[in-house]
């Protein structure tokens, strides 16, 4: 087994993914290959933990992919890596709805890894410890290695603290402005806009990587999952890469490639449309560079290929892309115009949460009956026609309209749902790919 720890918090805002990002930075400071994870659906924080480990950030979440695609995922990510490192979500114990399913600790419990707990101080002293004490004893199948104290106010608050510890404290980091990344509506800014390769330095002074390197070194050895037999590649698919379009589930990219895709990244804002059977539009912030989209001659191309019956899956930030037009404010932006949907921005965030998914078999693109899980988060909303034809039905989730999701028009289909994919859904995918290829 690998060495690992997962750094968990005490809540959303208390320093967990900067620290983080910090530690990954300081052991490959070290010489340690560090093989990064993320607990939950997120895509913003493994962009800045893949920057500072220069290895692909991996998705843990046991909502979308089972305890078994959480190991499987784990297992095979950490090949060759010295040490992983799972960052948390929110609490420690926050998970789906109240309970512990996809929460940090849950992920903790399949790993069986020891977690190192980030306290947020600033503003308290001795309640620290009750704050700690609960967190440590709540659940005693989680094993804790450690407490990583933020935001010390001065050596004196250091002392008050440190006085009366009842477990290990791995950190004392103190109260520096520049321990901050910017956000925006969906979180972070992209690790391509900002830098946490520097909060490497700040927990190497003021962590004790010794000691979680011994504590990461108790994690037992898991079962073998096995992964599907890679398939020689038979078809092309373009994946829209570059500012506008950047979130991907890494697990997604990889499944396809063992499935006989070659995948062949594209900017739409500055490439015309590579030769390929299919596209791949992944999230992101079209809206951002909703100009430069509209202007672009891949946008023009694409809508030919669609209308060709070239098999198109969009999600979000591609749905957006793929529809009539798109408004942000007072500006309004023509699009792809592949979907017959009015796109719009709003102020505030339209649905956050998990989805589970069912084809419908309204697209070629997915047989009927096809199931999956994924999660859906957005500031944007997609007017359409009372005939709108949608490819998927949400038993859980909001989708594009009254649980419907999947707005489909040729081989093109485009939802809000971000999908963990199936081998079932690759498979459907390929198939589609392969067809369009035969006929062109």
């Amino acid at each position: 087994m690998i060495p690992a720890l997962v750094i968990a918090g005490t809540h959303s805002g208390c320093g967990k993914t900067t620290l983080a990002s910090g530690i990954m930075a300081a052991l490959r400071a070290r010489g340690l290959v560090v093989q990064p994870f993320k607990v939950g659906p997120d895509f913003i924080d493994p962009s800045h933990h893949t920057a500072v480990c220069g290895r692909p950030s991996r998705n843990l979440d046991p909502y979308m992919m089972g305890a078994d695609g959480v190991v499987r995922t784990f297992l095979s990510a950490s090949e060759g890596a010295d040490i992983a490192v799972v960052e948390g979500v929110m609490g420690m114990y926050d998970g789906l709805e109240g309970e512990e399913t996809g929460s940090t600790a849950h992920v903790a419990k399949i790993l069986d890894a020891p977690a190192v707990l980030v306290v947020d101080i600033n503003g308290m002293s001795r309640s620290a410890h009750a704050l700690v004490r609960g967190y440590t004893t709540f659940d005693p199948a989680v094993r804790f290695a450690g407490v990583i104290f933020n935001r010390v106010g001065s050596p004196r608050h250091r002392q008050m603290i440190e006085d009366h510890l009842s477990v290990p404290a791995l950190g004392w980091v103190p109260n520096e402005r520049e321990m901050s990344v910017e956000s925006r509506h969906l979180g972070l800014a992209m690790a391509g806009e900002a830098s946490m390769a520097g909060f490497g330095e700040v927990c190497a002074r003021h962590c004790d990587l010794d000691a979680l390197i011994r504590s990461a070194s108790s994690s037992p050895s898991l079962p073998p999952a096995p992964e599907r037999e890679a398939r020689a590649p038979s078809v092309r698919l373009g994946v829209a890469v570059d500012a506008a379009f950047c979130f991907y589930y890494q697990d997604n990219l990889d499944l396809l490639r063992r499935s006989g895709v070659e995948i062949v990244p594209f900017s739409p804002l500055a490439d015309t449309l590579p030769d390929v059977d299919g596209l791949y539009l992944g999230g992101g912030y079209p809206e951002l560079h909703a100009e430069a989209l509209s202007r672009s001659p891949c946008t023009r191309e694409i809508r030919t290929a669609a209308r060709d019956g070239m098999p198109i899956y969009a999600e979000c930030g591609g749905l957006l892309y793929l529809c009539e037009r798109l408004s942000c404010g007072d500006a309004e932006h023509r699009m792809a115009g592949v979907l017959p949907g009015e796109a719009a921005m709003c102020r505030r965030f339209q649905a956050l949460g998990y989805v589970d998914a069912r084809s419908t078999g309204a697209s070629p693109l997915l047989p009927a009956g096809l199931s999956f899980r994924g999660h859906e988060f957005h500031y944007s909303s997609v007017a359409t026609a009372p005939d709108a034809r949608f490819a998927l039905e949400l038993g859980r989730g909001r989708g594009i309209r009254d649980g419907l999701d999947g707005l489909c028009e040729h081989a093109a289909l485009g939802g809000y749902s971000h999908a963990y994919l199936t081998d079932a859904f690759a498979d459907a995918f390929v198939a589609a790919m392969t067809r369009y290829r035969r006929g062109r």
